[in-house]
């Protein structure tokens, strides 16, 4: 038997709390191995109900009460002040105590951050976390970072990313050497904003032994033209918020258009399983790892279903045994001395 796995589970947050997170738990129980248990903070009233329709979820996992909860629409100064004692809080806490190796909340994401980063503190000398989501495209999965945990984004903090991104996809899907792009409007030099066009020569010129690519565009998300697309996180979740919109669009349509008469249902029903992977295939990522804090911490979506929270618990065990952390530890420590050769060459330059 391998050691136990606790993953530490957020019940109250996202648009539905217990309703959708104590089933997501019964189906991670039925398709995870014997060592997975979970630990579920929340309102004890609450999850009771549906805890009395999931029979056997109490056998491999522990209910702790929070009376509070950090609400979907508070700031995240305003949650900060509030949140300890909250299931977010315990959820995040008992990572830092070691009673669980990830926490999943599906709520508030700027609280969740804030949450993190007090209690967990940045590993390597980061500054702030970043969401990474993984875009599926025909030969695997694109990662995307940032997809909304920082809005506004200098350079440094662009190629921080850009290393915390290859070491987390190297770690999490076993590619030995991942390809990097920066997300820009066109792919030349000349394009984009001063800090994307200072980050591009940033990973161009410091040595910090990435296979940087150079700049892509949007349509690379999806193509995978690269394994690593980085960008700040304004950018980010307005992207990932799109490519979720027209995948709904697209199942919708097809939905409609299979229904519309006798012969197109009863060609969907043959077609059903195909129609599953297809519906798979589209589906927004369930959870977007935080990266950068010294421990394991995944946001789901606010409207998860409980299929989609189930995913999410079973990509939270799976990253738990990855090692990224500490592959992005690794990386990080050859940030600094990238950073005082480009600011050499840059002075350099301009003395001349």
């Amino acid at each position: 038997m391998t050691d136990t796995l606790v993953i530490s589970v957020d019940a109250m947050g996202g648009d539905h709390g217990p309703s959708v997170v104590i089933p997501a738990v019964a189906q991670a129980i039925a398709s995870s191995p014997a060592n997975v248990r979970f630990l579920i903070h929340g309102n004890e009233a609450a999850i009771a109900p549906e805890l009395a329709r999931c029979k056997g979820v109490l056998a491999r996992a522990e209910v702790r009460h929070a009376e509070k909860v950090v609400g979907m629409d508070e700031k995240p100064a305003q949650a900060l002040r509030r949140a300890k004692g909250t299931s977010m809080w315990n959820a995040v806490e008992s990572v830092r105590d070691g009673e669980a190796v990830a926490a999943l909340s599906a709520g508030n994401t700027g609280a969740l951050m804030a949450v993190s980063k007090l209690i967990l503190r940045m590993s390597a000398d980061l500054e702030r976390p970043a969401l990474v989501a993984s875009i599926p495209h025909g030969g695997g999965v694109t990662t995307f970072l940032d997809v909304g945990a920082n809005v506004d984004c200098d350079a440094e903090r662009l190629v921080e990313f850009a290393v915390m991104g290859e070491a987390y996809h190297r770690a999490a899907h076993g590619a030995p050497r991942p390809t990097v792009g920066l997300l820009n409007v066109g792919s030349e030099d000349m394009k984009g904003h001063e800090e994307v066009r200072e980050a591009h020569r940033i990973l161009r010129e410091g040595g910090l032994d990435l296979d940087y690519r150079g700049f892509v565009e949007g349509d690379d998300l999806t193509r995978g033209a690269v394994d690593v697309v980085v960008t700040d996180g304004f950018t980010g979740n307005v992207a990932l918020k799109a490519m979720e919109g027209a995948a709904r669009f697209i199942t919708n349509e097809l939905r409609s258009a299979l229904t519309s008469n006798l012969g197109a249902s009863l060609g969907a029903m043959l077609a059903r399983p195909s129609l599953r992977r297809f519906r798979d295939r589209l589906n927004p990522p369930p959870a977007a790892p935080l990266l950068g804090l010294n421990g394991i911490v995944l946001k789901c979506h606010g409207g998860a279903s409980a299929r989609d929270f189930a995913q999410a618990l079973k990509v939270a065990a799976e990253l738990a045994q990855s090692g990224f952390a500490a592959e992005i530890e690794r990386n990080m420590r050859r940030l600094p001395a990238a950073m005082s050769v480009t600011a050499a060459a840059s002075a350099d330059g301009a003395a001349e």
